[in-house]
């Protein structure tokens, strides 16, 4: 099968700086696939890279086979939805939808049709004669979505199109986002740095670090089984533990990440486990974070609120299945 998207070696250099490293990836046809990583670490310019609005400095990009090195993003059959939306203020809904059609000649009576069934797509039926002011911050992402959508691109790249929402609104567009993949069968790119969307919206999810890919693979393989530290904590907020603390409590003098909801805490003390301090607690609505200074680390449990916790100060012991320590082979 041809990759939707295939980078091999790529790399991207602004002067000294190595924003993307030598990166391999191949992204397969009608996948939601996530680039997940913090601020600098490359993943945008990767998308950057897709979209032709950076070259790459060393390597080879294929869009379905096809070199995409040279070719000006309007010949590549990919469309972009940004964080901040880039809508016209001057132009109607339906004409800010329509606008890559009308540059690329589409006559005015197929660019109406076609927009108003990508409105329907977005679920916007009958806004089309509105201005973008006139829309809330979800409705003006659904136009920006509607827009990229209505030229049937093969592949659709997404930079942070959640960003800029509230957190009810944000969850809600997850699902929307899934669901219309799951029914256009495109392969969508996401960039985010937020773990929870990267986790529930992809099929595979690629983690960056300096410019490099950490590992690659299913949401729950990334989760719960990290390659390296800097995945592990990065996350879901693993408790990355050293070899000295893995040696003695599991087995292997390798490092370990252990997740917070594999964890017990015991009030009394004297019972078996790793035995330590409480030094705080974060109320988290369904679940309370409970950091605790055991054996030389800071460790975080996370139980579910409602029951009775320890206090801060009081002694506790912490206690795990042993093949919930995850050891990992990388040392980064």
């Amino acid at each position: 099968m041809i990759p939707a998207v295939s980078f091999q070696k790529v790399s991207r250099h602004f002067g000294a700086v190595r924003a993307v490293d030598a990166v391999d990836l191949d992204i397969a046809p009608g996948e939601f696939f996530a680039m997940l990583g913090p601020s600098g670490s490359g993943k945008t310019t990767c998308l950057r890279l897709v979209a032709g609005f950076e070259q790459p400095t060393a390597g080879h990009i294929e869009i379905f086979g096809e070199t995409a090195e040279g070719v000006p993003p309007y010949r590549r059959n990919v469309n972009t939805v940004f964080q901040d939306y880039a809508l016209f203020p001057h132009l109607n809904v339906a004409d800010n939808v329509a606008y890559g059609l009308m540059v690329k000649g589409v006559g005015r009576e197929e660019r109406s049709r076609a927009a108003g069934e990508a409105l329907e797509l977005v679920k916007l039926p009958g806004y089309g004669a509105r201005k973008p002011g006139q829309l809330s911050g979800g409705q003006r992402q659904r136009v920006a979505l509607a827009r990229a959508l209505v030229n049937r691109p093969k592949v659709l790249l997404l930079d942070e199109p959640l960003g800029a929402l509230d957190l009810k609104l944000r969850e809600q567009m997850q699902d929307e986002l899934r669901s219309l993949q799951q029914e256009l069968g495109i392969t969508f790119v996401f960039v985010t740095h937020d773990q929870g969307e990267a986790l529930s919206m992809a099929d595979r999810v690629a983690v960056f670090n300096d410019g490099r890919i950490m590992q690659v693979g299913s949401p729950e393989e990334i989760y719960s089984r990290p390659a390296t530290r800097f995945v592990a904590d990065f996350v879901g907020s693993s408790n990355v533990l050293p070899p000295d603390f893995v040696q003695r409590y599991v087995g292997p003098k390798r490092w370990g990440s252990l997740r917070p909801e594999a964890i017990r805490v015991a009030a009394d003390a004297r019972g078996d486990g790793v035995r330590g301090r409480v030094a705080a607690l974060s109320y988290l609505g369904a679940a309370t974070r409970i950091t605790v200074e055991a054996d030389g680390q800071r460790i975080n449990a996370m139980v579910a609120s409602g029951g009775k916790l320890p206090a801060v100060g009081d002694e506790v012991a912490l206690t795990f299945n042993r093949d919930a320590v995850h050891i990992m082979q990388g040392e980064a």
